[in-house]
Order: C-alpha cells, then structure tokens, then sequence
C-alpha cells in the first residue's frame, strides 16, 4: 500500500501543495514525476561527482542506488551535484588556494539548492577531502534529515612488491631530484600506484573524516569501509536512502545527532586512528553550523588523551582496504566503546544510539591492523596540539609514527610555498633547518594551502628526520615527519610567524605541546613595529571572498556565524 504522508510540516509543500502552487507542480509533471510522487517527501541526493579525480567519480553510480532506496521507501528523490576540488591534482601550485574554499562553496550551493526547491532531506555522498565535511556542515545548516555516504577508498597500488598510495609518489619526486630513482622507475610508480577509482587510500583527509562521519552518527554504521570500486558500496547507498525516509518519518534531525559528546567522540576517532590534522579545522566548522563552540584546542586536547590503535599510512603499514578487511570502522568503535572512551548513548542516524549499533560487533584478535586500547601503539594520540610565543593560537603536528617528539633547530624562513620548494629541490637547507613557510593562512594565502609536494619532497631526500617544518598554512593527511600545521595567528595578520628571521632558534616538543622562539620581549616588540602587512594577488573573485569573510583557524576557518546566529532554521519554514 502507498504510504500518505503528511506535508503540512515539511519544507516541500511551499511546492508542491494548494493551488496557488500549480505552476510549480507543472515543473515536476514536465520531468515525469506523477501525482503519487510529487505527494511524497522530496529528498535531495547530493553528490560531489565530477571527473577532476578518482575520488569522485564512482559518486554518480552510488547515487543511483541512493534513489533505489528513497522510492522503496516512499519518497521522491531529486538528484543535484555540487563541486569539488581535488587536492592531489590541485596540490603543489596556486590551484590550491581553492581547496580549502571549496569546502564553503560546497556547503553553500548544497544549502542554496535546498532552500531553492524545497527538499525535505538530503542524502550526500563525498568522495574527497573537503568534500565530506562541506557536506555535512550543509546537513547541519539545513537541518533537515540526512544521511551521509562517502564514497570509498581507492585499492592500493602495488609496486615492486608492497602496497603504495599517491603519498608515494609524491615522495618519489624527491627521491627522483635527489637522484635516487630514475625516470624509468618512477613513471612506473605513477602508472600503478592509483588502480581505480576512490579516495586516497591512507589514514589521510579523505578517510579521516569518512572514520569521523560514522563516529559521529550521520553514517550507516560500516558504510564507509568498502572500496569504491566494490559493488558493496551499492547496498549501503540502498540502505542510506531508506535510512533518511525513516528520520523523516521519525523527525531525527542532524543537530539531535551532531551534539557535543558527538564531536567528542569524531575528534577520540581521529586520535586513535592517527587521523589527519585537517580534522582540528573541519571538526570546529561543523560544530558552527550546530551552534556550538568547539575549538582546535578542543580537538587536539582529547586527540592528546586518546590511545592511538590503529596501525595505518602515513605513519603505519596499513590503508583503508585492510581496515575494511578487518571488519571496518565499526571495529575501531567497539574497541573505544569498550575501553569506554566515546560517549555510546548518542544518537545516530540509524534512530539508535552508537553503543545500541555496535553492541553485537565482535573485535578480531587474528589481525593487527586495530589493537585494542589495552595494546594501544602509543598511549597518545596521534595527532597532538602545540601552544607557545610562536604560536599563541596554537598549531597541530600529527606525530604518529614519529621516533622523535622534540625538535631544537634555526628558522629557514620563506613567505610562500612555491619558494620553499624550489628551495627543497635545490637541496638549498641543512640538516638542523627548521623550515618556516607563511603567508599561507585562511587570509594571507589566501585559502590555507596543504604543503604535500615539499614535505614529500623533504622525505624523499631522505631528510625527513632531519629538519622540522612549519606554516601557518595546512598539511595534507598524508604529510609525515615533524611537521606543524595551522600555526597561529597568522602572518597575514601579523602574527609571531611572521616576524621570524632566518637563523632564530625555534624548540618544538610535541610531548610537552610546546613551540617557541627564543626572542626576548623587546627583540619581539620592535620586530612587530617595523612589521608591514602584505598584499595578495587575489583582489577578486571567489578566494578574494573568502579571504574577506574568514576566520581564524584555530576557530575552523569560519566564514560565518554558524547556528548560534540564527533567527530561523530552514527545516523549521
């Protein structure tokens, strides 16, 4: 039997219901929906497809079997894509200054689409890294219920007998400058190391926050594990379409779900799993669009206190395949629930809670991809904050798989990456050299850069160990060695980084959470007098938007209010 519903509350009967709404139902007649249909909640299926990259392009597929799903359970789905920028082709040169923008522009064209047509939920699928959380900050700005779906991992590729991942190529471009590989071997590497179609395979951004969406109860439980290319993935896009009819009909919203135990809880996953340091700044913009203050500190305090057990890439062996061989993410959350690190009694989008999902999952002691917590690799997490005069707003180091937490050196100071690089690939540093690259800031930059190509390049001269680097720009997920993102406040407004001189004395420890500069008070105060601020090539368009309207990133790189700010929700219309 059909199943009536009930419009009078839902977003959808702006356009489809009375008479004076005619014209807009001819609309949906000219696209072949039929009474029947244009009756039932309207559900968006919001996916980044695009052929820029791997990580999307198995979207579009998903997405259909999301519609399967939607009309199986009596509800109507309208299909829309948004962008993305893909930040393995994007990396390296100006293209990514866009990639941080972008995750605003996803969120704002997945809103405008929304409230543009009246959708009464959203289903989103994302493949790559800023792609997943501008999705979900558009699940909690809307409101409406919603169910997120990553899009999966790439296979690894296998070369000269063991696993590899585009990390590996980026450091083999090193290695190739520095003369240790030659052309031959490292076009063999390119062909191979990517083999289909998914996200970058490692515990990088992409599969970060895939961990965090399940963690944090917008995700089926076990839906992010299976490859892209595994006809699996199908099913769970199924199943998430006729999860999202259920929250409707239930009137489970994100913001029941995404609470602040449930951002304790994502930001203890990436801990434990040696997350990406991109998670300190897409955690705290979620958090905005719920209305709550969740800061970089915030993050980096329980990452510190987490148990860091699961042995993955950049700083372990393993990649998202064996983590899903192993019986995925649920697994990884019944070791913590266990060990009761997570708050089990938030709600989830299954309309129970996480303890109730994965009460019956049986953790595999034959593997040694996830250790319990009472076998933990480290008893700290693997990502850890730093505060001191070089940075009063802090920055974020991922130090999993790191041998040594302390790193005393001299500032080698640049004021954009490409600098820094050519520098690197000249092999123009020494041992000893703390490697300053600014200007790179939510502002200054503008858009935060990632800095992948020359911490690759750094460990493919075999000289990971021997310098550090820091920025008040961003490192990839799948950036490795001493490395200190997210440094604040930025250059751009005249932060301390921006005073350093090639040569100062710079101490890191990561296991005390401390950087400093030794400078005197005085020697700061008349570096800051003679500072002058510094103009960008980008005075308009998109990124010039950005740069004017956003924050810093300790508070998520904000670009607006969030929900604190609101007079009105959009599911409440």
């Amino acid at each position: 039997m059909t199943k009536i519903w009930d419009k009078s509350r839902l977003p959808s009967r702006h356009v489809t219901v009375g008479p004076d709404r005619a014209p807009h139902r001819s609309y949906y007649y000219a696209m072949g929906l039929t009474e029947e249909e244009i009756n039932q909640p309207f559900v968006g299926v919001a996916t980044c497809w695009n052929e820029a990259a791997p990580c999307n392009i198995a979207l579009s597929r998903q997405a259909q079997s999301v519609k399967k799903g939607v009309i199986e359970a009596s509800g109507t789905p309208r299909e829309f894509t948004t962008i993305t920028v893909t930040d393995g082709i994007a990396m390296g040169h100006q293209g990514m200054k866009s990639s941080l923008v972008s995750r605003e522009v996803i969120a704002d064209s997945v809103e405008l689409t929304v409230r543009g047509h009246g959708y009464d939920a959203l289903v989103g699928l994302a493949g790559c890294d800023k792609s997943l959380p501008g999705m979900m900050m558009a699940m909690l700005r809307l409101n409406v219920p919603s169910v997120f779906m990553y899009g999966g991992s790439i296979l690894p590729g296998r070369y000269k007998g063991r696993d590899v991942t585009v990390v590996d190529v980026f450091e083999a471009v090193g290695q190739h400058g520095a003369g240790n590989m030659s052309d031959e071997d490292l076009h063999a590497l390119e062909c191979v190391a990517c083999p289909s179609a998914g996200a970058c395979g490692g515990q990088f951004t992409a599969n970060t926050m895939a961990t965090v969406s399940e963690g944090i109860g917008l995700a089926l439980p076990g839906s992010a594990g299976a490859p892209a290319p595994y006809e699996d993935r199908d099913r769970w896009a199924v199943e998430s379409g006729k999860a999202v009819m259920n929250l409707i009909e239930k009137n489970i919203r994100p913001r029941d779900i995404v609470t602040l135990k449930a951002l304790q809880n994502a930001a203890v996953l990436v801990g434990a799993t040696g997350g990406s340091t991109n998670a300190a700044l897409h955690l705290p913009a979620m958090a905005n669009e719920a209305g709550i203050r969740f800061t970089m500190d915030d993050v980096v305090a329980i990452m510190r206190a987490t148990p860091y057990i699961a042995d993955l890439k950049p700083g372990g062996k393993y990649v998202a395949l064996d983590v899903h061989n192993v019986g995925g993410i649920p697994v990884i959350i019944k070791a913590l629930l266990d060990a009761g690190l997570l708050h089990g009694d938030c709600m989830t989008v299954t309309g129970k809670t996480l303890a109730e999902n994965h009460k019956d999952v049986v953790f595999p002691l034959d593997q040694d991809v996830i250790y319990p917590v009472s076998r933990a690799i480290s008893q700290t997490g693997g990502v850890v904050g730093l505060k001191g005069n070089l940075a009063p707003d802090g920055g974020v180091v991922k130090i999993a798989g790191m041998k040594t937490l302390r790193f005393d050196g001299t500032a080698l100071c640049f004021d954009c990456e490409e600098d820094a690089f050519a520098a690197v690939t000249a092999r123009a540093y020494k041992a000893g050299d703390i490697i300053v690259i600014r200007y790179e800031g939510p502002k200054g930059g503008p858009g935060m850069r990632e800095m992948l190509s020359t911490t690759s390049a750094i460990y493919g001269q075999g000289m990971g160990e021997a310098v550090a680097l820091i920025t008040d720009g961003r490192f990839s997920g799948g950036t490795r060695g001493f490395c200190v993102g997210h440094v604040g406040p930025e250059a751009a407004v005249g932060g301390p980084i921006a005073l350093l001189k090639n040569g100062d004395r710079i101490i890191i420890d990561a296991a005390a959470g401390t950087i400093d500069a030794e400078l005197s008070d005085a020697e700061w105060a008349t570096r800051r007098a003679a500072w002058k601020p510094r103009k960008t090539d980008y005075n308009s368009g998109a990124i010039w938007r950005f740069a004017q309207n956003v924050g810093p990133a300790h508070l998520g790189a904000l670009t607006h209010p969030g929900a604190a700010a609101e007079t009105h929700c959009y599911a409440d219309l």
